[in-house]
């Protein structure tokens, strides 16, 4: 699975960039804020089932997603420049999302619907000027075709699209009470003139499109299709998902709650098995020789021309299917149901890697998916975590903290007045630092790796000391602890001179 977004870090919010002083709590608070500003535009899914030979087959799928925008309150979004531009250069089709776009909504907007619908207290929130021209130009046609219709009579309402054909039922029995409307397809909906009495009758029969199950049936829309996959179980595969799966339980779930720890408890309730892919080729890295590459499909690149195998059974051959073949013609990154496919294939061809690499025996020529699963149980629900205080979360038990070199800590001399900014532009060409202030004129430097350069290149600076971080001589609440024990300790001292002198 993979997910593109309006926007990654908001930066109207203050310190909000990732940092590697963050602890996994503190990253999800930063987070938090960001995916309830910014909305999910394309989820795609790949589905890979196994043949009965050393093969899989893969179904891919794009959605094209845009938030309900029936009976709720009228869901606001943001879009960061960046990422709007990002998706422009691969290509993406915001027309598809604007207009075209899946309905969705999450339990807390799927109950406020529901209360509305049994009150009928509902309403369309179609609030574009599109929408309104679409609605308004239905409305004229039915009403000065009603005038001079006879009961029975028929007219057709024609190139509607969507979520239209839904909203132009509700609108036009909400306005007129002698009119029966059913869809024709997809794009048509058929009006019909009736007595009101017989329109009662026919509202909310069985022959109703418009039932109240179906409105809600409608306007849930992609969320049916995502418990149909949290019911189905399956090991769900991703790349750096961390973001896509807070996305998944804001949007389609619950508003992502407050605290961290529940975060956890939900995601692995809905996703028992997760497998990220990053997680995974950072250990065939380390174990295969794997050149170092970042993006997925370089990885994937790799993974497809290397022989990091030689003396192994060939790995599992991935087809698409018929209707899916043009991820095999053509490359498309930054595609959700293209990257989801790249997922599905970097897994299997790692575990594959990973399972003739953990044993001295001779592989099997069709190794079973539970055996892939069996070597990469030290990688399932670890989840990597993006420049923090630890290097994955454990979504079913502890997160163990990373070991990063050791802090540097940084004295200032004759400077007055510096911050943070200033102290990481003079570091930054040395090695990319997150930076923290300390004291007044104490800052500390974190990275995941420095060189010794560091500390020899400012060994004589004028105005700033470079030193190692060392927590027992550094600490302001250690320093103030030593004070206050010093005071105490004098203190006792000078009683006890004191008091044996009195007593002499």
């Amino acid at each position: 699975l993979d997910t593109e977004f309006t926007g990654l870090h908001s930066t109207s919010l203050e310190n909000n960039e990732p940092s590697l002083f963050d602890s996994p709590a503190e990253r999800y608070v930063k987070a938090r804020q960001s995916v309830q500003r910014f909305t999910v535009v394309q989820l795609g899914l790949a589905i890979f089932s196994k043949e009965n030979s050393n093969k899989y087959v893969v179904h891919s799928y794009n959605f094209f997603l845009f938030p309900s925008t029936l009976g709720i309150r009228d869901v606001e979004f943001t879009l960061s420049a960046s990422s709007i531009k990002f998706l422009s250069h691969y290509g993406f089709d915001y027309n598809k999302f604007l207009k075209d776009g899946i309905p969705y909504m999450n339990e807390v907007q799927e109950k406020i619907l529901r209360q509305r619908l049994l009150a009928g207290t509902w309403k369309v929130c179609s609030t574009s000027n599109a929408d309104r021209d679409v609605l308004k130009k239905a409305i004229d046609e039915v009403t000065s075709w009603i005038t001079a219709a006879k009961e029975e009579d028929t007219m057709i309402l024609q190139d509607l699209s969507g979520y239209h054909v839904l909203e132009v039922q509700l609108v036009l029995r909400q306005a007129l009470e002698n009119v029966w409307t059913e869809p024709l397809g997809d794009k048509e909906v058929m009006v019909k003139k009736v007595s009101p009495e017989h329109c009662r009758l026919l509202e909310n029969s069985s022959y109703d499109s418009c039932q109240k199950k179906l409105i809600l049936l409608s306007a849930r829309g992609f969320t049916n299709f995502f418990q149909t996959l949290v019911k189905a179980k399956k090991p769900l595969v991703g790349h750096n998902m961390f973001m896509d799966l807070m996305h998944l339980h804001d949007k389609f779930y619950r508003p992502l709650p407050e605290s961290y720890e529940e975060f956890k408890r939900n995601i692995h309730n809905l996703f028992p098995v997760i497998i990220d892919t990053k997680t995974v080729t950072k250990s065939v890295q380390k174990k295969c020789l794997f050149p170092r590459v970042s993006s997925l499909l370089e990885v994937y690149a790799v993974l497809c021309s290397s022989n990091l195998n030689p003396k192994g059974p060939p790995c599992p051959v991935i087809a698409l299917a018929s209707g899916c073949s043009r991820y095999a013609e053509k490359k498309s990154p930054h595609e959700a149901g293209y990257d989801a496919f790249l997922c599905g294939s970097v897994l299997l061809m790692s575990a594959h890697l990973l399972l003739c690499r953990s044993t001295d025996d001779a592989v099997e020529a069709d190794p079973s998916f539970s055996q892939y699963l069996t070597v990469l149980a030290e990688h399932v629900n670890k989840v990597n975590f993006i420049r923090g205080g630890v290097s994955s979360i454990n979504f079913s038990g502890e997160d163990v903290p990373c070991h990063h070199p050791p802090a540097l800590i940084v004295h200032v001399q004759g400077w007055p007045g510096v911050t943070e900014r200033q102290i990481y532009h003079e570091f930054k060409a040395c090695c990319r630092f997150d930076v923290r202030r300390l004291l007044k004129n104490q800052f500390i430097l974190l990275t995941n790796q420095y060189k010794q350069l560091v500390l020899r290149n400012y060994r004589h600076h004028p105005h700033l000391q470079v030193s190692v971080y060392r927590h027992w001589r550094h600490s302001p609440n250690v320093n103030c602890l030593l004070q206050i024990s010093g005071i105490v300790a004098l203190w006792s001292v000078l009683a006890f001179a004191l008091g044996g002198t009195s007593n002499c």
